[in-house]
Parts: structure tokens; C-alpha cells; sequence
């Protein structure tokens, strides 16, 4: 099963990673001869990263034991732009620790800066200071090389990252990434980059690790897929982030419809807003990923399906809740299933045009109230009790 956002910032699951563009950066906030100076080191210790200056890198630091390689780390990953703004310098002397904001961007891939909170353990020696650490700041997300060294497998319409990954596994799933831009593109006229970037972590921990939340909540999850909902043409790219140990134990066709599910969150981003129930954001997703493959109601919707023969037909639509991944798992099932069957409604009913329509009607609106029952009475012509009922019957008709 596909992952889903939260909140605000929810886009097929899409829990703030830290990922936002920094807004504004006005003034200095540390004007002191040490901030000037540990600025400095950080421009340095940034130009090395981005041009792959081994030499000049290593005198920028003197890492302690145990410390992660950064620069070996990240030696593989394509960089247009790499560079740290220094927002806090606690300075006790021979010691100092910085708090950074680190922005980069993929090339290729990032239209804008992504955003990264960091904390570096510096030292000072014969009048100069060194980097002894650097890592993910309290309360943020860990990025893909603080896990170990990365590797890449680069596609026509993807770029796969993994940790701890064979070449053979990356692959594989740059060539699902890669069919499933284009499955995207057919069912989606809207304009999107039609790239994608696919994270891939050691391990379950790992997946947790990105995305700065317990690993309990994500033990069935498949992917994830984080970024801004509603963002901007200049937002920075999101990124799929696969849990190989929930992914790993599906078949070809089961990988398959995750990344295309996952993808149109991607290609859906601009056009989801706070507006957009999860029932239509995920169900059209999972609409687009089961799209032309031939699949019935009963053979992709088995939870759903027993609930309806056992006399247990839902009374409305899900809702966000009913999507919680800490929840029951045929519960969060047949929420899936059920907003599935409503996109697919729709697409039978009224048409696949009908469908991306309604759900840019609906992401139009700033807030939640009203955008529904706008969008069905504006582009489907009726009303959520005439479209709740219809559903309803759907299900019968296709499950019973």
C-alpha cells in the first residue's frame, strides 16, 4: 500500500520533511568575527562538496570517530547547487556548534533549493576552525547520505537513490520509476516535470529516518511521497521514498501500480491544496496506478469487497482519519479501496476528463469547506448526497 500526507502540507503522503523553500533570508544573523569566520569554512567546505574537491574538502574538517563520511556519502549524487546559511553560532572558545540551513538542489530534477536543517560540531586550532561533525538538527528529518555512502541509477525519466542497495535492485527500480512517468502523463494533462526522484534507504529505519517520524507508523507502508502541497511552478521537486521491507515483498505488478500511485502525487502536487480530502487524492492516485491494467473492482478492492458482502456497506466517503497509518490495517484498506472506487466512479460515469477536472475544482479552493460540493455541482452537476448514494450503489454493483 502507497503512503499518504498529513496536514497542510499533505500530498500523497507527504509529511513535512524540512524539504520547504526557504522564504525570505534578510539580514546577519551572526555579524561576529567567529560567525564571519565559520561562514567562511562553510562556503569552502560547499564548494568542495559541489565540484567534488576531495583535497579541499578534507581541510575543512577533522571529523571525529565514527563520524559519517559526507563527502564520500554524497560523492554520487548529481548536485547543481549545494551551499549552507549559518542561523546560529554557540561559540565557547576552542568549540563551537552551528546551526545551518543547507540548501540543494538535484540537477536535473530540483527547480528551486531544497531545504535541510543542520547542526555542525566545530573545533578551533591555530586560529582556524574545523568541522568535527555534521548532522540532521533536533526535530528534523535525516537526508539519504547521513545513512551511509549513496549510489545512483540514473533513467530517461528517473533518478534512483539508495543506501545500502545493490546496483542490480537500484535498477529495477529506475525502470518501474521510468514507466510510470508516462502512465502519469496519459492520465494526467496537467503540467508537471514528468521526472522523479526515488529514494531508496537501507531498511525500514531508514524510510523513518527521512522522513523524522517513528518507524511503527510506516511498518506496512510501501513509499511515501514527500514535498509541498499546492506549491508553486519554482517548488522543489518531492521525492518517492520507498520502504524496501514493505516494497520488497510485492511482485512486479504490485511495485508497478506503488510507483505509478506514488508518481501522481508528484505530477498532482500543484493542483492539491488544503482543500483536497485524501479520499480523492489517494483514490485518484490509486486510479491512476490501476489505470489500463485490466484489474476488477473485486480483484483490487478484496477488503472493501468482504465488508460489502458481510453487509457492511459504508455509509459516506472516508475520511482524512480514516487514512491514519497507525490504525487498523483492513480499516485503512478498505479507505483506500472505497476512495478508489469513487475516482473510478466518476471516470465510467461522467469521464476521465470529468475526473482531472473535478479534482482541480476541488484543489482550487483555499479551504476545505464548500470545495466538495462546489466542484460536484459545477463539474459533475449534483450534490454530495446524489454522489454519496451513487457510490453506494457502485459498490454494490461491483463488489456484491
Amino acid at each position: 500500500m502507497a503512503g499518504h500526507g498529513r496536514g497542510s502540507g499533505r500530498v500523497a503522503l507527504c509529511f513535512a520533511l524540512c524539504l520547504a523553500v526557504l522564504a525570505g533570508c534578510g539580514g546577519d544573523p551572526v555579524p561576529d568575527a567567529a560567525g564571519r569566520e565559520v561562514r567562511a569554512l562553510l562556503e569552502q567546505r560547499a564548494h568542495a562538496v559541489l565540484t567534488g574537491d576531495e583535497p579541499a574538502y578534507e581541510r575543512t574538517e577533522r571529523p571525529t570517530a565514527g563520524a559519517p563520511d559526507l563527502f564520500e556519502n554524497v560523492r554520487d549524487v548529481p548536485l547543481s547547487s549545494w551551499e549552507y546559511r549559518l542561523t546560529r553560532l554557540d561559540d565557547s572558545g576552542a568549540k563551537a556548534t552551528a546551526s545551518a540551513q543547507l540548501r540543494y538542489r538535484v540537477k536535473g530534477y530540483d527547480r528551486a533549493p531544497l531545504t535541510a536543517e543542520r547542526t555542525l560540531s566545530l573545533e578551533r586550532d591555530d586560529g582556524r576552525w574545523y568541522v568535527t561533525a555534521e548532522r540532521p538538527a533536533k526535530k528534523s528529518g535525516e537526508q539519504l547520505w547521513d545513512q551511509g555512502r549513496v549510489t545512483a541509477a540514473r533513467g530517461e525519466r528517473s533518478l534512483v537513490l539508495g543506501v545500502g542497495r545493490s546496483a542490480a535492485e537500484l535498477r529495477t527500480h529506475r525502470e518501474v520509476a521510468d514507466r510510470a512517468v508516462p502512465a502519469v502523463r496519459a492520465a494526467w494533462p496537467g503540467d508537471w516535470p514528468e521526472r522523479v526522484v526515488v529514494l531508496v534507504p537501507r531498511s525500514l529505519d531508514g524510510m523513518a529516518g527521512l522522513l523524522g517520524a517513528p518507524a511503527s507508523g510506516y511498518r506496512g507502508i510501501a513509499a511515501v511521497t514527500t514535498g509541498e502541497a499546492g506549491g508553486s511552478r519554482r517548488s522543489p521537486a518531492d521525492r518517492i521514498i520507498v520502504n524496501p521491507e514493505a516494497y520488497g515483498v510485492l511482485g512486479d505488478f504490485g511495485k508497478q501500480v506503488v510507483l505509478t500511485h506514488e508518481t501522481t502525487h508528484v505530477a498532482t502536487r500543484a493542483q492539491t491544496s488544503a482543500a483536497t480530502p485524501l479520499w480523492l487524492s489517494e483514490g485518484f492516485a490509486d486510479w491512476v496506478g490501476y489505470r489500463g491494467t485490466g484489474r476488477t473492482a473485486a480483484q483490487a478492492a478484496p477488503e472493501l469487497r468482504r465488508a460489502v458482502l458481510a453487509g457492511r456497506l459504508p455509509k459516506e466517503l472516508p475520511e482524512d482519519d480514516d487514512f491514519g497509518f497507525g490504525g487498523d490495517a483492513d480499516a485503512l484498506a478498505q479507505s483506500y479501496e472505497g476512495a478508489w472506487l469513487a475516482c473510478r466512479m466518476i471516470a465510467e460515469r461522467w469521464g476521465e476528463r470529468k475526473l482531472t477536472d473535478f479534482y482541480r475544482a476541488v484543489g482550487e479552493h483555499k479551504q476545505r469547506p464548500g470545495a466538495v460540493e462546489d466542484a460536484l455541482r459545477d463539474v459533475l452537476d449534483t450534490t454530495q448526497g446524489d454522489f454519496t448514494a451513487r457510490w453506494r450503489t457502485y459498490l454494490r454493483s461491483e463488489l456484491g
